[in-house]
């Protein structure tokens, strides 16, 4: 029997009695003792790089192991021959083999990350089946809450789970508003609206319709709660979500996880209480980690920390590397420094201690890891680690990241890695003390998000994008956090578009609002300011909100006048020129554009501005009856798109609709179709919902034109949908007015009188009375 063959038979062993193959160092250990039983472990190391110890400890706990799984004691020096002899008796009763097993458990059955939970998953599973919809599972930190929910979403395999991840400090809290459109658009490919309420009911119309079951997943509740268990007043809202989740109609379970208890009376909530894992589970745990643990020592462990899953993982890195796999000795020095009612944040900061003298490298990392808020990006790559390790040789990196995973005390999966929550406060509790690193480490991980993104293409490279924004705001440079709202990222949707406006572009506006104002009081530079006015407006207007849209352009203006920046004062006179185009004041709307066109004759770089102004001013005319002054205009704009390189794919998309509208009214329809239908392709190229939502409601325009009622109404009727779906309010109510038109050609009277009255309300939300005339006056005009 060869060493190769050896060390596959003995692998296949322990792999049936545990789930789990031999690691290298233990290869390693049987190949060469195979070989050679009189090498020692110093031999071994000399030629393999290990140090004694090291192998010493290894050694120590494969002994102990193959003793579990062969059935007699194994040592260094008898493994060989306890081997060769099972082998033979394997050989010559196979059926033996098949009976290692405790318990009959196949090996594909065995989690050795989930221990001694299996009555909580069916006690879970039991107030499931009695129609429990929200389930809190309340215990300590690091009980191992998180774990079993996800092993419970695992093992009865959910369609999808929907996750929370609560922050752990209050002022990084997500707001619920953002949660639910991210559900709503990422896991339920919806739009969300403008308004809450509104999405919340989209949201249980979801749950009731789909089928099979969705999981909900909310961790870490607690940071959301008072000292009454009460939602915090500034994050009231979460109660309507919960409320929604317990509607009894509704196909999903959701568990969340907390320290404390939820005392929301008008929720109900079957609470779970978690307690910690018992003796024979952390044996279990510790025994298959190859760690020779003494009973009586183990339980006095488990008792002192209430059997807390996490402090058992921790206590297990400190065991392997700071007492070679000693835990008597690990007992025996530790146990007059933890109390049994402490909690696991008392292991955890002990932890950080003992890191501290032995390896103040790691050590270092660990605290400035805090730093990190894994929340909408809940993790982080090894390059966000590394960024980090400043004052450490290169070719040191690795081994302090490694030596913090030894101890689990940093968790990774698939090249990721993150705190434990528990971890991380006090991680960041203790870079806080550090006084001259907090700036330090913030501003390297703000440059580590900053480079991470080049070009902003979907949602998560938004969100990844925005975390500089978070690291620049805990160091109160509330400067370079405007920056990185500001900064152009990549020619994805044009050549320096800012990141708050691909946000808005995204349908990203409760973030885009939460973040401006956030530091909008505390910016000095004047020219930050505008620009970061000029983004809120634009965002204000999308949703219908002009008067305040125009507020912040004027509160721009103000600042201006002190400065004379041509670019940035010619977006603020558009900007309110489409605000007025949206109110239906058309004469001021002239006047902006007007201005607009005057500063770019100025100023050859602002040609993009001069082709979206001469757009908007051909549309204009073309309303008034001008139609020699709109078709030339028109034909210049045209123009000006083609020759200039500054105009954005955003300003491609708006020009072509208001081109199309423009020649519709001068009764070019052949052409207003060419543009039409040139917007909708340019949409779907670059995800612009708004603005094909437009384009369709003005391809129904034109069909109406041509007498085909039914083609008309059915892209009415599309219009108003995906425009209902993202809140853009004017362009809901104009799409209203339009298929209101429709019905009135058609002499549908009923109808058309539904959605004139629906245009009316929208409008008169925004404040909008020159479009409630136009829509009064169609009317009449019909009743007449």
């Amino acid at each position: 029997m060869g060493a190769e063959e050896a060390l596959e038979f003995v692998d296949s062993l322990v792999f049936l009695k545990t789930g789990e193959h031999l690691d290298k160092t233990q290869r390693i250990i049987l190949v060469h003792l195979w070989e050679d039983e009189k090498r020692t472990y110093q031999d071994i190391g000399n030629s393999c790089s290990y140090t004694e110890a090291h192998l010493k400890a290894v050694g120590a706990g494969l002994w102990h192991l193959l003793s579990d799984v062969l059935g007699e004691k194994v040592s260094k020096s008898t493994f060989q021959g306890v081997v060769q002899g099972f082998w033979t008796t394997q050989h010559s009763q196979k059926s033996h083999v098949l009976n290692l097993s405790s318990n009959n458990t196949k090996p594909q059955d065995i989690d050795s990350s989930f221990i001694g939970r299996d009555r909580e998953i069916a006690e879970i599973h039991t107030l499931v089946s009695r129609e429990a919809k929200v389930i809190l599972i309340q215990g300590e930190g690091g009980v191992g809450k998180t774990t079993l929910a996800r092993k419970y979403f695992k093992n009865q395999k959910f369609d999808f789970v929907l996750e929370l991840w609560m922050a752990t400090e209050i002022q990084n809290l997500t707001p619920v508003e953002s949660v639910v459109e991210e559900w709503l658009r990422r896991d339920f490919n919806e739009e969300p609206g403008r308004d809450f309420g509104i999405n919340l009911e989209r949201l249980r119309r979801k749950l009731r319709e789909h089928t099979p079951k969705i999981g909900v997943f909310i961790d870490n509740l607690e940071t959301a709660l008072d000292k009454n268990g009460k939602f915090l007043e500034c994050r009231r809202p979460y109660v309507e979500l919960l409320r929604v989740l317990a509607d009894p109609d509704v196909h999903s379970v959701t568990l969340v996880t907390s320290r404390e208890r939820l005392r929301e009376s008008s929720i109900e909530v079957h609470l779970y209480t978690l307690e910690g894992l018992d003796d024979e589970a952390w044996r279990q745990f510790f025994s298959r980690r190859q760690i020779n643990c003494d009973s009586t020592v183990l339980s006095e462990m488990c008792k002192a920390y209430g059997g807390n899953a996490k402090a058992m993982q921790i206590l297990r890195g400190a065991i392997l590397t700071d007492f070679n796999g000693d835990i008597n000795a690990y007992w025996q020095e530790n146990r007059t420094d933890l109390l049994i009612e402490r909690e696991l944040k008392d292991l955890v900061a002990s932890q950080f201690t003992r890191l501290q003298q032995i390896d103040i490298e790691a050590y270092c990392l660990l605290y400035r890891l805090g730093c990190y808020r894994y929340q909408d990006i809940p993790s982080i790559p090894i390059e966000g680690v590394l960024c980090l390790l400043w004052d450490v040789p290169e070719q040191q990196c690795k081994r302090v990241i490694k030596a913090l995973q030894d101890l689990s005390l940093i968790e990774t999966k698939k090249g990721q890695y993150w705190l434990h929550p528990v971890i991380r406060d006090e991680a960041i509790s203790r870079l806080r003390l550090v006084g001259e690193e907090w700036e330090i480490v913030n501003r390297k991980a703000a440059d580590f998000w900053t480079q991470k993104v080049e070009i902003v293409k979907n949602i998560t490279d938004a969100l990844t994008a925005l975390e500089a924004y978070y690291h620049y705001v805990e160091i109160s440079d509330f400067e370079q956090a405007g920056d990185v709202i500001l900064q152009g990222r990549g020619q994805q949707w044009s050549t320096g578009l800012p990141l708050g406006s691909s946000f808005y572009q995204l349908g990203l506006l409760q973030k885009n609002f939460s973040v401006i104002k956030r530091i909008i009081d505390d910016i000095k530079s004047q020219e930050r300011l505008i620009k970061l006015y000029i983004i809120l407006g634009y965002t204000y207007r999308i949703i219908g909100c002009i008067r305040e849209a125009i507020e912040c352009y004027e509160r721009s203006s103000e600042i201006l006048d002190n400065l004379d920046v041509k670019p940035t004062k010619i977006s603020i006179w558009f900007n309110k020129g489409l605000c007025k185009l949206e109110l239906g004041e058309m004469e001021a709307a002239e006047d902006c554009f007007i201005s607009v066109c005057s500063l770019a004759e100025q100023n050859s770089q602002l040609d993009d501005y001069m082709a979206y102004a001469q757009c908007c001013l051909a549309l204009i005319k073309s309303c008034s009856g001008s139609r020699e002054d709109a078709f030339y205009i028109a034909e210049e704009a045209f123009s000006a798109m083609s020759l200039s390189s500054r105009v954005t794919l955003w300003g491609i998309g708006h020009s072509l609709i208001t081109l199309c509208l423009t020649y519709k009214n001068l009764g070019n329809t052949k052409k207003s179709f060419d543009l039409c239908k040139r917007a909708i392709f340019h949409s779907d190229d670059n995800n612009f919902t708004q603005i094909k939502a437009k384009a369709i409601s003005c391809l129904a325009e034109l069909y109406r034109e041509q007498g085909e009622f039914a083609r008309a109404l059915f892209h009415h009727s599309e219009a108003i949908e995906i425009l209902d779906k993202i809140g853009a309010k004017s362009d809901l109510a104009e799409a209203y007015f339009q298929r209101a038109l429709t019905y009135q050609k058609m002499n549908e009277i009923n109808k058309s009188r539904e959605d004139f009255v629906q245009a009316i309300a929208l409008f008169n939300e925004m404040q909008a009375p020159r479009q409630i005339q136009k829509v009064e006056t169609a009317m009449e005009c019909f009743e007449k």
